[in-house]
């Protein structure tokens, strides 16, 4: 009777293989060309319980060009960047990432295509503010570009101006504060679309034209830059298209002097509105007329 064969040393090759698996890089992807749709929405409707906040959106979002979205309390601009982010699921319609729907995408893929800014920055544990902005670099990790982590780490934190906050915790910082480094953990992230909710909202004047200087130059860079805003002075300032929602629709979507009009925003925002340039700069004004 024939002998049986050894067995295979299963468990060190078995080990190697696994190693191998936690080594591998991932794909790095293609930066998107000028011009090129990175997200858009077809059809898309979003309820929040019974409610339909978002009524048949069609919408793009193009590299190389800030487009801001703006309009009253609660016209859906925070919706609609909530469904751009994967966030809340369509009751109708398809939000495409890359021409792929987002369900088609795993979220360390999105991760890689799209940044994503909220409203809120609360942390949970006392993580200091370069440990934040690090965790932009996460989508990274198994990837050629972590070489870069340091480098673009130390770029986010100066750009957002919170380079002297490294070291501080982040639940220490004013409201202010931890929204600059929220943005900075955005910058780290270094995505072809940034999608912005309200970036402004708790900063300075200095700071609310620092960080749309910051979104107009990711965007003259080739990045496509979603941003919520209120102030429609900063809309016409640095927006290269205006989206204006009212009641879950999309009023008007183009240049800022085609669409903010005094009679379209009067009517949008149900309060007298005065459109005029400035005489000294010739800069776009946005006024509510007062008496």
């Amino acid at each position: 009777m024939a002998a049986a064969p050894h067995p295979r040393p299963r468990g060190r090759l078995g080990v190697k293989r696994l190693g191998a698996v936690f080594a591998r890089t991932h794909d790095v992807p293609a930066t998107p060309a000028r011009g090129t749709v990175t997200m858009r929405t077809r059809g898309l409707s979003v309820e929040r319980g019974t409610r339909r906040v978002l009524t048949d959106i069609d919408f793009d979002v193009v590299a190389g060009e800030v487009v801001a979205l703006v309009g009253p309390n609660g016209a859906g601009k925070s919706t609609l960047l909530a469904a751009l982010a994967g966030e809340l699921t369509p009751s109708a319609g398809v939000v495409e990432l890359e021409g792929q729907a987002l369900t088609h995408w795993s979220h360390l893929d999105m991760a890689r295509r799209r940044a994503v800014l909220p409203q809120s920055h609360a942390v949970g544990f006392p993580f200091t503010a370069r440990e934040v902005v690090a965790m932009g670099r996460a989508p990274w990790l198994r990837t050629e570009l972590r070489e870069h982590d340091d480098e673009h780490i130390a770029a986010a934190l100066a750009a957002a101006d919170v380079a002297h906050l490294a070291a501080r915790s982040f639940p220490t910082l004013s409201g202010g504060e931890r929204a600059r480094v929220a943005l900075a953990r955005v910058l780290a992230q270094h995505t072809g679309t940034l999608l912005l909710d309200e970036p402004t909202a708790a900063l300075d004047l200095g700071h609310q034209e620092a960080v749309l200087t910051l979104a107009a130059a990711r965007a003259t860079a080739g990045a496509a830059v979603v941003v919520v805003l209120h102030d429609l002075g900063l809309a016409a300032a640095y927006a290269d298209r205006i989206a204006v929602l009212e009641s879950g629709h999309i009023a008007a979507d183009g240049p800022p002097r085609k669409i903010l009009t005094t009679e379209l925003l009067t009517r949008v925002y149900q309060h007298p509105v005065e459109v005029l340039d400035h005489p000294a700069t010739g800069a776009q004004l946005v006024l509510p007329i007062r008496r």
